[in-house]
Order: structure tokens, then sequence, then C-alpha cells
């Protein structure tokens, strides 16, 4: 079994890539770790939620479900959309996956694009609130996209001139994956997309 780890700065196009590979990919499965953090989030008072990648809780967890999900799920690929970009973090979520399972079957993959691009896409996803709802994203923008260009974050794509089905179809080439022919036109493209995206809305 192969796990592709999708990372990027907020608002780079991880869900939709992980939901059109899903998609594509027969059997596969999308992992999604926040739902570890806002798990935990849900157990603590307000005044204590801070970033959950910080609780030692949500990597051990993250990892312990992970590793199962690649020792027992029989089906296609397992896909993991997530920012993580603290270089100790990484080592010890995706690192440890390397060293249990080997470095050809968890493979890591940063979404990449210029600054203007992504706040673009923030802006976008808005709902008519514009940046001002994605806060936190931009305010992560740049230490994100610093972090996620070093080496210890490849494979790298830019994602700039990529539709979300191109940015695809380069992480299964990377895998050595074959995908199910695309067959959407630009209508059903832009309704799978607001689909995905009012799907993976948060309200807390």
């Amino acid at each position: 079994m192969t796990l592709l780890w999708i990372n990027g700065p907020f608002g780079g196009g991880k869900t939709q890539t992980a939901h059109e590979l899903r998609r594509r990919l027969p059997g596969s499965v999308v992992c999604d770790p926040e739902h570890v953090g806002f798990g935990l989030h849900r157990t603590l008072p307000p005044a204590l939620r801070g970033d959950f990648q910080d609780l030692a809780a949500w990597r051990h967890g993250v990892h312990e479900v992970l590793d199962l999900a690649l020792r027992e799920h029989t089906g296609g690929p397992v896909i993991v959309p997530m920012t993580l970009v603290e270089p100790a973090y990484f080592e010890e979520v995706v690192g440890r996956l390397r060293e249990a399972h080997g470095a050809d079957r968890v493979r890591h993959f940063a979404l990449l694009a210029e600054r203007e691009t992504v706040l673009k896409r923030l802006t976008e996803r808005g709902l008519g609130r514009g940046l001002k709802r994605e806060s936190f994203a931009v305010a992560r923008l740049d230490l994100c996209l610093e972090r996620l260009g070093g080496p210890e974050f490849a494979h790298h794509i830019r994602t700039d001139r990529l539709t979300v089905p191109q940015v695809a179809d380069e992480v299964a080439r990377t895998a050595g994956l074959r995908l199910v022919p695309n067959t959407d036109g630009a209508a059903r493209h832009r309704l799978r997309r607001l689909r995905v995206g009012l799907a993976h809305l948060r309200f807390d």
C-alpha cells in the first residue's frame, strides 16, 4: 500500500488535489489528520485551543492511525492532505512512517505557488469575506512557503499554471500510479471543486 502525503500552504490546493486523486484512483481513501486536531480542540477549553500540531497527542495519534491504514487498508493508496511545515513534527510523523514502511511507500509532495497565486485562491474561497475569513492562512503563508521550499520537504510541485487534475496527474506520475482518465469538462470540473470546497468548510 502507498501513502501520498499532500503538503502545501493553506489554500495551496491540497484538499482539492487529494479528492481528485481519490476520484481517479480506485479503492483509494482520503485520511485527513485535521479531524484528529478538531477532536482534540473540542476536548479543550476554548482558551487553550492553540495550534493542535503542537500537541504530542496529535502527532502520535496521526502517526498511529496512518500506520494502521498502511498496514490494514486493502484498497488503493492512502491520501493525506495536511499542511505540516515544522521539520521536527514532519520527522516525527512522516519520518517514522517512512522508517516503518519504506520511502517508496510513503511519498510526500509539497504543492507550491507564488504568494500572489495563493492569496488569490484564498480570496476565492473566502465566501465573500475575502482574506478576512482566511486570516490564519494568510498569517502563516510566508512561513509555509519558506519552509516547504526546503529540500527536506521535496518532492515539490509548482502549481501556479496547473489545474487540479494536472496536479493530480503529476503526483500520480511521480509515485508510479495510474489514474483513471479525467473526462470532466470545464463546467463539471468547477462544480466538483465547489462541492469539495463546501464539504470542507469549517465553522469552529
